[in-house]
């Protein structure tokens, strides 16, 4: 379920539920939107409750369809009685981070637009050197140095462009899915100026907001940071689940839990213990989300500026690079006509 998708569908849930709505019909007005996928999923969540099934096993019966943090907090929405509460709390947090996501790609949509002109226009060079034809005949000179020209030069050129696209999201997609154990490496990315603090603040957000709804909605401390760690989308913070269960277990605090698993920073377990001596363990870790939820928009304003500069960067050494090589290529014709016969 989309992100933006799940957080409109939270926040009329939540909605109709506090204005007295039966669910049934809520899940039947919610059949006649969306895309097709979506509106069969509310369909059968109908009939599953129909049949006597509560919303969290008829969610859960659709497979991955809806978030694990949905489906856990809608379970214990419907335990405690508080179900709309924690719909529209959910819903709150589900557009956050929307709008956290929208600000960063808004931040780098202009450079991105010039990384695209200046790509389609080396592109409109290449094929203007194989249309355009000089006065004394022959072909137009090289001035890109590449040996490419007209409609099999351009599409030679956009083969190599997009097979430079293809191996960036390819790296991309293998470290969200943790090809290799590749995750294993976040602790040296954390390490890399600006980006990896950044990275690990919004993270650590993450995380943080996650275990305070699920406190907040009841949830039992091991199953709620589980959740949290889940939240990161990291292996890398999943493989601290069995450290999580011994400590708690074992009579310790969130805090001394978290710190058996070696995974988060000083300062983290620090603010999560003073935390913990403020008040209840749902109160602290709201307290302390807020609190992160700052930083993570200072972060990701961080990221933002930095991919944005890295991007315009990339951009003005393109255009520096084939501005050299056409006038180097230009003089070396020239020098080579005044040369004595």
């Amino acid at each position: 379920m989309p992100l933006a998708t799940a957080a409109n569908f939270c926040r009329r849930l939540g909605t109709g539920v506090r204005a007295g709505v039966d669910i049934l019909r809520l899940l039947q007005n919610e059949s006649r939107h969306g895309p097709a996928r979506q509106r069969l999923v509310m369909t059968e969540l109908g009939q599953a409750i129909r049949s006597g099934e509560s919303l969290h096993d008829a969610m859960r019966q659709q497979g991955k369809y809806f978030p694990p943090l949905m489906l856990a907090m809608t379970h214990a929405g419907e335990t405690t009685g508080k179900l709309e509460q924690t719909l529209l709390t959910l819903a709150d947090y589900f557009e956050q981070r929307v709008k956290i996501r929208r600000e960063f790609f808004r931040q780098i949509s202009w450079p991105l637009l010039q990384l695209f002109a200046a790509i389609n226009i080396v592109g409109l060079l290449i094929y203007i050197l194989g249309v355009l034809t000089p006065p004394t005949g022959g072909e137009m000179i090289d001035t890109l140095g590449f040996g490419l020209r007209g409609a099999s030069g351009v599409a030679r050129y956009y083969a190599i462009v997009l097979a430079v696209l293809s191996m960036i999201v390819a790296v991309v997609v293998a470290f969200q899915k943790n090809f290799a154990g590749v995750h294993n490496l976040i602790p040296l990315v954390y390490r890399v100026p600006l980006i990896g603090s950044a990275i690990q603040t919004i993270t650590l957000s993450r995380f943080t907001w996650t275990l305070a709804l699920s406190l907040d909605a009841g949830i039992d401390p091991i199953r709620a940071i589980h959740l949290a760690l889940d939240a990161t989308d990291s292996d890398f913070y999943r493989s601290g689940k069995p450290e999580v269960v011994d400590s708690i277990r074992g009579g310790s605090t969130m805090s001394e839990a978290l710190l058996a698993t070696r995974l988060f920073p000083d300062d983290f377990l620090t603010a999560v213990e003073v935390a913990e001596l403020s008040g209840t363990d749902a109160e602290a870790m709201h307290h302390l989300a807020l609190d992160y939820d700052d930083r993570s928009r200072r972060a990701m304003q961080t990221l933002a500026t930095v991919a944005s500069r890295t991007i315009a960067t990339a951009v003005t050494l393109l255009l520096v690079v084939l501005i050299l090589r056409m006038v180097m290529r230009v003089a070396g014709v020239y020098q080579e006509a005044l040369q004595p016969i």
